[in-house]
């Protein structure tokens, strides 16, 4: 049976229940984004057995995150248009085999050709992917909520896929563990059937508004672009924490299990965070939500800059960043569909995410470069403190209403 929104405009017809569609796309996503925030934990050994300074790595990982950002929009759109299922299988297999090539990798350009095999898989499997399915299955007065389980899903998966992995590197190393965690990532092929299907057709306001159309509307719309640079800040932040924090512990002259348990503690907290920041809409503005994230941010980073390094501050300000890391992600995703509708929700917020993994690239090259120069990260604390106040501000002159294209059906 076919459900109205409350904007007026016809919900998609629910081939599946919402539930079933949830638990299916978070299940994929925990394992695509939690394995895929793994990567850190190679940074030491892969460069030391090979011999390279850490931007090799480095560049390789921003590559990963900016084939990802440029990956997300036509295979939104693939899915949008055609189905999740078939987007969800290609980006396995390229994951698969990224991870491979870091197995037989024995140069830096060997890593770089991983990273770009890498972003298209994770492009093809993380939230990106599988937005849209979700977002086009609820309702529009759970979809906030709705996406948050992805958000949700991928902090279980990274605080599950941070002790995995570092376990079976400490078992096996880190070339075989590459082996396991290909296996692991192969279990997304069968979770992929679970949504099968090709979407069913918009009624209502929208219905036949072609790629292009959805595109052209959406580039001339300021409130579109505010949460663009907005986003830019969030990949920066995240990707630069992520994959350097084992190495400035180490600086530190800190155990490995120190970020380890950082990073798990990052998950933990985000599974928290998120699901606050998908309640939070119901109540509170969600530009304003996402400029107190931003804001957050910058005091866990002033934490690192001005507090004692040691294992105890490491974790609190996890901690502090698991609360806002991917609490963004609902918050600015309601915001597409509120803005457009969910007809080419995948599509429009995968363009959105193309900002963030372009800050993704950004934040990961920079960090290498500037620490092969100094020797510290110092700066980068400082950088990511100032893009935390730029996003906090940009936030706040977004207007939270559908386009013209929905507007009248909104006022009945």
């Amino acid at each position: 049976m076919q459900q109205k929104n409350p904007a007026g405009a016809a919900a998609p017809v629910r081939v599946r229940p919402l539930w079933i569609v949830v638990l299916a796309a978070g299940l994929i996503v925990g394992i695509a984004m939690g394995l895929r925030q793994v990567m850190g934990l190679y940074l030491n050994p892969m460069t030391t057995e090979l011999g390279i300074g850490r931007e090799p790595f480095s560049l390789a990982m921003a590559v990963a995150n900016l084939v990802w950002g440029l990956a997300a929009v036509p295979l939104g759109a693939i899915a949008d248009r055609f189905g999740t299922a078939r987007v969800l299988v290609v980006g396995a297999l390229c994951t698969m085999a990224g991870l491979w090539l870091m197995y037989t990798a024995q140069t830096g350009h060997d890593l770089i050709v991983s990273g770009v095999l890498l972003g298209i898989g994770i492009g093809g499997t993380g939230v990106t992917a599988l937005v849209g399915a979700v977002g086009r299955a609820a309702p529009p007065e759970k979809r906030p909520q709705a996406i948050a389980s992805l958000g949700m899903a991928a902090g279980v998966g990274v605080f599950l896929a941070f002790p995995y992995v570092h376990l079976v590197i400490e078992a096996i190393g880190w070339k075989q563990s590459l082996l396991v965690v290909i296996a692991t990532m192969g279990l997304i092929l069968p979770l992929a059937g679970i949504l099968a299907g090709k979407p069913q057709p918009m009624t209502g306001i929208g219905r036949g508004q072609t790629l292009s159309e959805a595109f052209s509307e959406a580039l001339v719309h300021p409130s579109f672009w505010l949460l663009v640079l907005g986003f830019f800040v969030c990949g920066f932040h995240i990707a630069f924490y992520s994959v350097h924090l084992p190495a400035f512990v180490a600086d530190a002259g800190l155990p490995g299990s120190v970020a380890v348990t950082a990073l798990t503690a990052v998950g933990i907290a985000n599974i928290v965070g998120t699901y606050v920041a998908g309640q939070s809409a119901k109540w509170l503005p969600k530009r304003y939500g996402l400029s107190i994230i931003y804001f957050t941010r910058c005091f866990a980073f002033l934490g690192l800059l001005f507090l004692p390094i040691n294992a105890a501050t490491v974790i609190g300000v996890s901690i502090l960043l698991g609360l806002v890391w991917l609490s963004t992600v609902p918050l600015t995703s309601a915001m597409v569909a509120t803005f457009f509708g969910p007809q080419w929700m995948s599509m429009l917020f995968g363009f959105v995410f193309l900002s963030h993994q372009i800050g993704s690239f950004t934040g990961l090259w920079l960090a290498g470069v500037l620490y092969d120069q100094t020797k510290s990260y110092d700066m980068m604390w400082w950088i990511s403190i100032g893009l935390g106040l730029f996003a906090a501000l940009v936030h706040l002159p977004i207007r939270e209403r559908p386009v013209v294209r929905l507007e009248p059906v909104a006022a009945t």
